[in-house]
């Protein structure tokens, strides 16, 4: 065991670490998440990590507390924390950058007021990753509205691939697969292939028809196993898309905790790939899609991942019920993505 121990031991040696970027480090989010990548939860159990902390000046004091926590945590793949509010540092030499920080949404605020606000931020950031990333990092925006403020980082930063640029809705699609699996009695893991489609808003389309279901070792198709259409087609649709809304109701916070495991889950699915004959919930770039998107959006699809690089998943059959909602999802991204770029423009 002691030499396994030592052969694991030089080969995390060996390894480059490489260089993560968590925005809004000072965050609940973000404290929920930096342990699991510090720990090797995401990009392996082998890979040392150097993390960048970025914030606001006023949260530098915060932020000191966090990387003192990250220190005490003694994780032997942590090789350096930088805490920083400066966006040379923050954005140099990047593998992966988590977008989390955003301005979020103030009483009596007006959402057009809202993305002219995330507007600014992100076009500043996605020059940043222009300017001082590797043209490989993987962007994931997690900030709200999460769909265009990917895309106008995207749009910042016009040598780095389009697909390397992505957004949450990881967090609904969980939320989706845990649903139908508390209403069949199975574990979230026997149940796969929930798609989120669209934005990463209450119009968003979670759609179990293509979803599977393992009861008692078969695999049976989500509706068959849920027996309940009315749910699956209202009730289940609601409570994905207001889940957000309910916990803050709750906790008198956003999610925190649950969006930190998305992020994981997106980022090691993106790292490592998905399994034979599943796909996961991601927010991409849409051009080139079958299934009738405007191409100049980041929507959420289906999306199977090999060698880091995601393929939206072709071919489902889309029924009349699931068109409408779909196209719905994409008229709210075509209005905030022309709202944003006008901003964009000034």
């Amino acid at each position: 065991r002691k030499t396994a121990l030592n052969a694991l031991y030089g080969l995390m040696q060996s390894a480059d670490p490489i260089r993560v970027l968590v925005t809004g480090a000072a965050g609940q989010i973000a404290y929920s998440l930096l342990y699991s990548i510090a720990k090797g939860d995401v990009f392996g159990k082998d890979q040392p990590i150097i993390l960048v902390l970025l914030d606001i000046p006023p949260m530098l004091p915060v932020l000191d507390g966090v990387v003192m926590e990250l220190q005490d945590c003694a994780l032997p793949l942590l090789r350096e924390v930088i805490p920083t509010d400066k966006v040379e540092v923050g954005f140099k030499d990047l593998d992966a950058a988590i977008l989390v920080g955003s301005m979020p949404r103030k009483e009596g605020m007006e959402r057009k007021d809202l993305l002219k606000a995330n507007v600014a931020i992100f076009k500043a950031q996605g020059a940043a990753l222009e300017k001082y990333a590797k043209k490989t990092v993987r962007v994931l925006v997690v900030g709200n509205p999460a769909n265009t403020n990917c895309l106008i980082a995207s749009k910042s930063a016009p040598s780095i691939p389009k697909e390397n640029f992505s957004c949450l809705t990881r967090l609904d699609h969980n939320r989706a697969r845990s649903q139908v699996a508390m209403r069949c009695g199975v574990p979230a893991d026997a149940v796969k292939n929930v798609i989120i489609w669209g934005n990463h808003s209450s119009t968003q389309y979670p759609d179990v028809h293509h979803a599977m279901v393992n009861v008692h070792g078969k695999e049976v198709e989500a509706y068959s196993a849920v027996k309940d259409d009315s749910w699956l087609k209202g009730d289940f649709i609601s409570t994905v898309q207001l889940r957000g809304a309910a916990v803050i109701k709750a906790r008198k916070l956003s999610s925190a905790m649950s969006a930190a495991k998305a992020i994981c889950d997106h980022m090691r699915d993106w790292w490592f790939g998905t399994l034979d004959g599943e796909f996961m919930s991601m927010g991409v770039y849409a051009g080139g899609n079958s299934y009738g998107i405007p191409e100049d959006l980041i929507y959420s699809f289906p999306v199977h991942i090999k060698n880091k690089s995601w393929n939206i998943h072709d071919g489902l059959p889309v029924n009349d019920f699931s068109r409408a909602k779909m196209d719905a999802t994409a008229a709210e991204l075509v209005e905030e993505r022309d709202t944003a770029l006008s901003f964009l423009s000034q």
